[in-house]
């Protein structure tokens, strides 16, 4: 017999009620997805300012030096999981350039990022296009691309909206790639190839990192790279990436302080949305369809969302005071687009202890972009996708952060 237990509803603002409902789902069966939002029951939200001792954090240096820290072990430890062993060197190799590359608008380069454990070694390349225009360094966008290298073609003989360099280009800014497939692959394949292969030895634990976190290691190695060429300009290097690219970005971004911005496209569930709102995709159907993306002990939080003691919102907020942008699309329920964004309002509190802005509670139309200082959004029509339009909202929104930010200020 199933036993009674809380499942959530809507959170209507800041303040959340906890309602019992009759039949909770068990994790040995799969729970049917809720698409409607009168069905999403009430939930308690974790308050990101609260520490254990019951007291909350006030300011931006009581948050940096007691709250970050815990957050970001609570996910590392939960979700993602830890890095297992590291590398005895990261090594760049730029085997590739071409400064005509579209009819001499731009420069193109390849890099080879060899990663060494002992005398095994891990290769990948990572491409981009930086604009020829006089202003150098340029600011870079980088794309974790979980969709195949097709949609990244450095012909430019097929050009995908997925990764639109030239348009890019034109704003003035350069654009990069790297597959994820190529640091660990997508499938459960017992963490024996890939990075996971390369740099792990003895049993796994329960909080070893898996798929995702490998792929986030991917985009800092990545950023390595950044930080030694002479024309791009380091300290504005924007992370972006979709569905589970997103995810991917989210966490390397909340991990990585030297991104400056972090966007998120229809990133989902363990990505920008809130899981205790269980509302599309659940933690019990991703862990099922996809084991391989997230450590063991984020199992025991299958069909028991109310017992996280965390939840998307403090993810986000640890991108703080970095800018981030969130986008969800409106056919695209399984990422649950409300979650997302209430999962961005709800890291407000953060931002607001840097004295910035948050969005405001409620959702902006579709189609309508909303941006609050440092952290921005938009739900566009269409499907699960990242489109020229989201691409075109993440430019505006560099622009509108660039022009207000200083030097080296990355965060601070």
């Amino acid at each position: 017999m199933k036993k009674a237990g809380i499942l959530p509803i809507a959170c209507m603002g800041a303040a959340c009620l906890v309602l019992v409902s009759s039949l909770a789902q068990q994790s040995q069966a799969p729970a049917k997805p809720r698409y409607d939002e009168p069905n999403v029951v009430s939930y308690p939200l974790p308050d990101v300012l609260a520490v254990p001792n019951g007291a909350k954090v006030k300011n931006a240096k009581e948050w940096r030096n007691r709250q970050r820290g815990r957050i970001l072990g609570l996910f590392e430890t939960e979700v993602y999981g830890r890095r297992i062993g590291s590398p005895d060197s990261v090594r760049f190799q730029l085997t590739r350039t071409d400064p005509g590359a579209m009819d001499g608008k731009a420069t193109f380069k390849q890099v080879t990022v060899t990663i060494a454990k002992g005398e095994k070694t891990l290769q990948f390349p990572l491409v981009m296009f930086l604009p020829n225009a006089p202003r150098k360094p340029v600011p870079l966008f980088l794309l974790a691309n979980n969709r195949g290298p097709e949609n990244t073609d450095v012909t430019r003989a097929v050009k995908s909206e997925f990764w639109p360099a030239e348009q890019v280009i034109a704003r003035g800014y350069g654009i990069a790639a790297f597959q994820v497939g190529d640091i660990d692959p997508d499938k459960h394949d017992g963490f024996k190839d890939g990075i996971h292969g390369l740099l792990e030895t003895g049993e796994r634990r329960d909080d070893a990192w898996a798929t995702i976190a490998a792929w986030g290691w991917g985009a800092s190695w990545a950023m390595d790279y950044f930080q030694t060429d002479p024309d791009i300009d380091r300290y504005r290097v924007a992370l972006v990436g979709h569905s589970r690219g997103g995810k991917t970005a989210l966490w390397a971004g909340a991990r990585d302080e030297r991104f400056a911005i972090v966007g998120s496209n229809c990133s989902g569930c363990a990505g920008a949305a809130l899981s205790k709102r269980i509302f599309g995709e659940t933690i019990e159907a991703i862990n099922r369809a996809f084991p391989h993306w997230f450590c063991r002990n984020f199992t025991k939080y299958n069909n028991r969302e109310e017992q996280l003691p965390f939840d998307q919102h403090m993810l986000l907020a640890l991108i703080a005071p970095r800018a981030l942008y969130v986008v969800s699309a409106e056919e695209d329920t399984w990422a649950d687009p409300k979650g997302e964004y209430l999962s961005l309002y709800h890291a407000g509190p953060v931002y607001r202890l840097f004295d910035l802005p948050s969005v405001p509670e409620q959702m902006p139309p579709l189609d309508s972009p909303v941006i609050a200082g440092r952290v921005g959004y938009h739900i566009r029509t269409g499907k699960h996708n990242l489109t020229l339009y989201d691409w075109m909202r993440y430019v505006d929104f560099a622009d509108s952060v660039y022009k207000k930010w200083r030097g080296t200020e990355v965060g601070r």
